[in-house]
């Protein structure tokens, strides 16, 4: 089983699919979450989302933001890092 992972700027919709696995810079440092994961809502620090989907892995540097995790819908809130 995937997750669904949308990823959203306030500038427009960074990446909106299916994936197997999301990491993620959060308050306590970086974790992983994988298929079935238990809920949870965490603020995200400064520095790099990477999420892996069947063509490969791909990279995000963000600068802070949120994410939630519920019933395999993992939605990110972020700010782009510039440059």
């Amino acid at each position: 089983m995937s997750l669904r992972l949308k990823i959203v700027s306030p500038e427009k919709v960074e990446f909106d699919g299916d994936v197997e696995s999301v990491t993620v810079p959060g308050q306590l440092g970086r974790f992983e979450v994988l298929s079935n994961h238990a809920p949870i809502i965490s603020s995200l620090l400064d520095g790099m989302v990477e999420y892996k989907t069947l063509s490969g892995t791909y990279q995000l540097n963000i600068s802070g933001g949120f994410i939630e995790v519920q019933k395999n819908n993992v939605n990110i809130c972020v700010e782009i890092a510039a440059g």
